[in-house]
């Protein structure tokens, strides 16, 4: 039987393919982005409490009530946004279900979505398979800027959403205050939505806030706000997010999501709810956390021939290598798999047309003897 496939371009994610290479080369994985860390203890212990208390069953579809409380105290207090609890809040499988059915609920076909590169490899299939287009606009290298004329200048009448990234992934970019006044003023007077990937808001360094859209009344009136449990809390694997919209947008959101997961795993929810309200520094701490593990990781690289670009949020690394090889950067990172035993991501990956650069992305989410292991190969080079 002959299959026509909806993603023709889609094929194994660069993720999966460069974690095979780390296993079969034996490599320090850099590349993957998750911590090789555990999360706090007392998250784990109100896990396996929840577990034993027989919170093993459905949880309510869009989430337990404790933990949508946890999250609007959150906001409220870090944003100055006061959520409706019942109306406003989507607990989800993670931040890629939260923007699969987001983008799912409110994008028709034969519309268009902005997407500015490099762009995280969930959002064009998600957009491709509403029948939809994805119109990418390159962010400015090396600053990874947004040019706000550039954005202008692709509005459509088929425009539907803006996806925006912040702190950015895979540059570590944030987006200002005035980069939210530029996204205001182009949807203003318009039905365009927009999209707001904030899965690393607690990682942002040297003093500066995050400046997620829910702090801009008049964006967070349109805006689908995504967030992550599993990058602050360290705990990728357990597959738990959240969604923020008005009212309108979460009831739209909330029909994709029952009938895409229906839940969120129950004991999880249940542990987050407990933990925010025992252990609300965690969050704050973060930025001091991850700003310790950049700047060591930063030392221990500095003797290499790799240039390293500035890191304003997240927590991964990018590289220029160009002083060791002169080749794409795909071939590059299978080499460097095989020849320094190091795993890491390459960008043209997340581009429609990759620029002519020679950059990596490295992970420093990791422990000390993992970053000192990786860096030790990296400077032989």
């Amino acid at each position: 039987m002959m299959i026509a496939t909806k993603l023709p371009k889609v094929g194994t994610t660069i993720f999966s393919v460069m974690s095979q290479l780390a296993l079969e080369h034996k490599a320090v994985n850099l590349g993957q982005g998750f911590p090789d860390f555990e999360p706090p203890q007392g998250l784990r212990d109100a896990l396996n409490r929840a577990m034993n208390e027989g919170r093993n069953q459905y949880a309510p579809m869009h989430g337990i009530a404790a933990l949508r409380e946890q999250i609007v105290l959150k906001t409220e207090k870090l944003y100055g946004r006061r959520l409706n609890v019942d109306t406003d809040i989507t607990l989800t499988s993670g931040a890629t279900e939260a923007i699969f059915a987001a983008i799912a609920a409110t994008v028709r076909a034969g519309e268009e979505v902005i997407v500015f590169d490099p762009a995280y490899d969930c959002y064009e299939p998600a957009i491709e398979l509403q029948g939809a287009r994805a119109v990418h606009i390159p962010l400015t290298v090396p600053a990874f800027a947004i040019d706000w004329q550039r954005v202008r200048d692709a509005v459509t009448p088929k425009t539907r959403m803006i996806m925006i990234n912040s702190p950015h992934n895979p540059s570590g970019a944030v987006l200002s205050s005035a980069d939210l006044e530029e996204l205001a003023a182009i949807v203003r007077d318009t039905d365009i939505v927009v999209l707001s990937d904030e899965v690393y808001e607690h990682i942002v360094y040297d003093g500066a806030q995050h400046e997620s859209v829910l702090r801009h009344p008049e964006l967070a009136g349109r805006s689908i706000v995504i967030s992550s449990f599993g990058k602050t809390y360290h705990c990728t694997g357990w597959k738990v997010g959240y969604a923020v919209a008005p009212a309108a947008l979460t009831a739209e959101f909330r029909k994709v999501h029952q009938y895409l997961t229906f839940c969120t795993f129950h004991p999880a929810q249940v542990a987050f709810a407990e933990f925010m309200a025992s252990t609300p520094q965690h969050y704050l701490e973060l930025p001091a956390f991850y700003q310790a593990k950049r700047d060591r990781f930063r030392a221990l690289l500095a003797p290499s021939r790799l240039k390293l670009l500035d890191v304003p949020g997240g927590y991964f690394q990018l590289v220029d290598y160009s002083a060791i090889r002169d080749e794409d950067d795909l071939a590059f990172s299978k080499w460097l798999v095989e020849h320094a035993g190091v795993a890491a991501i390459p960008l043209s990956p997340f581009y429609e047309r990759a620029p002519d650069t020679r950059l990596l992305r490295l992970c420093f989410a990791k422990s000390d003897a993992t970053m000192e292991a990786a860096a030790e190969r990296l400077c032989r080079l």
